[in-house]
């Protein structure tokens, strides 16, 4: 199925369901919808990053450091984070990652809901090639410097989410690359 077809459900400011409809509609449109982010860390702690393909409808050929997508109609969150992680990373037996925050991303490509996951994958992974180009498990550090130098070309909406998954540590008192 082209993915410009997929129906996803629509919703409000409030993030409550409002209609339906196709993924293409919804991007040309401008229509809110509901995405799932899942920050991927290895037995080292190291953040799985990697560089979308070129054919993505959304930034292409820009990095992520998050694993996820869009929900499809009727789809839960904590659902859609599991099948989304599994999917890119290529494997099956992933723990049910850990819901950590949710906001509404209002910024370049459009707005959404976005709620953030974490999770540890020990798991050899094997990410879809028609998702993406390039990856790597990175230390947080090296992200944090990434992101700081804009050396790589990063997607908005993920960096958001990074911005304010980082902020929610420090404010737990988890230091920057160690949460």
């Amino acid at each position: 199925m082209d993915p410009a077809d997929e129906v996803l459900d629509v919703v409000d400011r409030e993030d409550r369901v409002t209609g339906r409809a196709r993924r293409g509609e919804v991007y040309a449109r401008g229509l809110l919808h509901r995405c799932v982010f899942v920050r991927v860390r290895d037995a080292e702690g190291r953040i799985f990053v990697h560089r979308r393909t070129a054919s993505k409808l959304v930034f292409p050929s820009r990095y992520d450091m998050f694993v996820g997508g869009v929900l499809g109609a009727g789809e839960d969150y904590a659902g859609a984070a599991l099948r989304e992680a599994e999917e890119e990373l290529g494997v099956s037996g992933l723990a049910q990652p850990t819901p950590v925050l949710k906001f509404l991303y209002e910024g370049e490509g459009g707005a959404w809901w976005s709620y953030v996951h974490e999770v540890r994958c020990d798991l050899p992974v094997r990410p879809q090639v028609s998702e993406v180009d390039w990856y790597a498990f990175v230390d947080g550090a090296e992200v944090a410097r990434r992101v700081a130098d804009g050396s790589w070309p990063w997607v908005p909406d993920g960096l958001a989410a990074y911005r304010r998954l980082e902020e929610h540590h420090r404010g737990r008192g988890q230091g920057q690359g160690q949460g």
